[in-house]
């Protein structure tokens, strides 16, 4: 089995620069969702025909993400059947045992189950086309029947007359065809309509003109195989895709203060009993264990956390490993690279970079933690800053366990704080600590008497 993906829209209606096909929907371009479903089917090879803005579309799909895929030119826009044939030489029609189903970059609900079902409908001598009945057909490509119920034909908008218009059956464009029928009747297709294209559509009619076998499967989901072509559509997929999100959660026993105010724009998989408030965003893979509580306004990308993780309100956390019963936030921000122990504490306006930090170390509120490697039952004091970078590299902190960082300290990296080492409140350290050394790094005060505090120019 081969699968034709057509993505070579321009999108106009989208006022965008960027191709229609790489618009997103939850967090992933509308062709990344279409190739996936395509995947899941083990076909022989996916053909993407692409046209307006393809070195965009290629560039989106890097390395092994399109690994699998055969990117095909349509130079002109010349109809749906035109931009299939384009992918015809690519595929072995001599093989009666091939087939090819067309799929579209801008469907991205359509569902690997269903379009398994529609190729269990398909076989040698028949083919096999997904239907759906709406009460709006505006705009879409009607079913034509004749009294016995068999698919005689589908007839474009534009080319339909006033009765043919009435019918609510459209056609969702997706369908699955032997491949040596499919180029037989591509050959035969013509222009001869009011937008002069080749439309994909009219090998209904020669295939029923032959009386070839037609499976129509009518679709019981008009959401699913629903196209975008402006903004509004976008929004109404992209609701409807969270709203699909929400319930897997739900239904896996997750806890959602409001559905309607998580958005997931990724993968996430949860553990017992969590309880994610509103507002809150997932990006990418993010997995959660058992009793893990998400406050309000939180950001969660790229991540893994620990049972019984409490993320408190405004947090971000970016490609992060959370230890079991750790507390960040509330307003909190751990950037990549980040691994934290079990039982640490990351409070308020904290920053943390590419940073190992040991179980039951803290670090409550105030202080930028870059590069460091930090050992167990550490605190770090409100106001702290690791200077790691140079001006030209990146430099490392380490810190033994049971070290402790009194307020508004200063580490310049590279430097070694060795077991229970205490720095003074108000230090800048440069150099390494010994184990339970006390090091001050200040200025010594001075009180200057008699001192007369500036004061302003009275005004003219």
């Amino acid at each position: 089995m081969e699968v034709i993906i057509l993505a070579a829209g321009e999108g106009i209606r989208m006022y965008s620069d960027k191709p229609k096909a790489l618009h997103r929907i939850g967090g992933q371009a509308m062709l990344e969702h279409v190739v996936l479903a395509a995947r899941e089917l083990s076909p022989n090879n996916i053909h993407v025909v692409i046209g307006s803005g393809a070195a965009q579309i290629r560039g989106h799909f890097k390395g092994g993400d399109s690994a699998d895929i055969n990117w095909v030119l349509q130079p002109e826009r010349l109809g749906t059947g035109h931009a299939v044939q384009q992918a015809l030489p690519d595929i072995d029609a001599r093989d009666e045992r091939n087939c090819v189903m067309v799929l579209y970059g801008d469907v991205p609900l359509i569902k690997s189950l269903t379009l398994s079902r529609l190729l269990e409908q398909t076989d040698l001598e028949s083919l096999a086309l997904l239907t759906v009945q709406v009460e709006n057909p505006g705009g879409l490509g009607r079913i034509i029947r004749d009294e016995t119920g068999r698919v005689t034909a589908i007839v474009e908008e534009r080319d339909a007359n006033e009765e043919q218009k009435q019918i609510k059956e459209v056609n969702s464009g997706i369908m699955c065809i032997p491949a040596k029928k499919l180029e037989e009747w591509l050959e035969k297709v013509s222009n001869n309509n009011k937008q002069a294209e080749y439309y994909l559509t009219d090998i209904i009619g020669l295939a029923a003109r032959e009386r070839y076998q037609i499976k129509a499967i009518i679709h019981p989901d008009e959401i699913e195989v629903q196209g975008v072509n402006d903004k509004v559509q976008l929004a109404l997929l992209e609701k409807h895709y969270q709203m699909n999100k929400q319930q897997e959660l739900m239904e896996a026993g997750v806890t959602l203060r409001d559905p309607s105010r998580v958005d997931i724009r990724g993968a996430v998989s949860c553990g017992k009993d969590c309880v994610i408030d509103v507002n809150v965003i997932f990006e990418e893979t993010v997995t959660l264990g058992d009793n893990v509580v998400i406050g309000a306004n939180t950001i969660i990308k790229d991540a893994t956390l620990g049972d019984g993780v409490q993320i408190l309100p405004g947090t971000c956390i970016d490609g992060a490993t959370i230890g079991e019963n750790s507390i960040i936030g509330p307003y909190a921000r751990i950037r990549p690279g980040t691994i934290l122990d079990e039982n640490v504490k990351i409070g308020n306006f904290v920053e943390i970079k590419g940073s190992k930090i040991g179980a039951g170390s803290k670090a409550n509120h105030l202080a930028y933690i870059g590069d460091a490697e930090i050992g167990q039952e550490c605190n770090i004091g409100a106001g702290t800053i690791f200077c790691n970078y140079d001006g030209a590299k990146k430099h490392k902190s380490i810190l033994g366990n049971n070290v402790f960082i009194g307020s508004n300290c200063v580490l310049v990296a590279p430097i070694t704080l060795e077991d229970e080492a205490f720095v003074a409140a108000g230090s800048a350290i440069n150099n390494d600590v010994p184990a339970k050394n006390l090091a001050v790094g200040r200025g010594k005060q001075r009180n200057i008497d008699r001192w007369k505090r500036p004061t302003k120019p009275e005004k003219e």
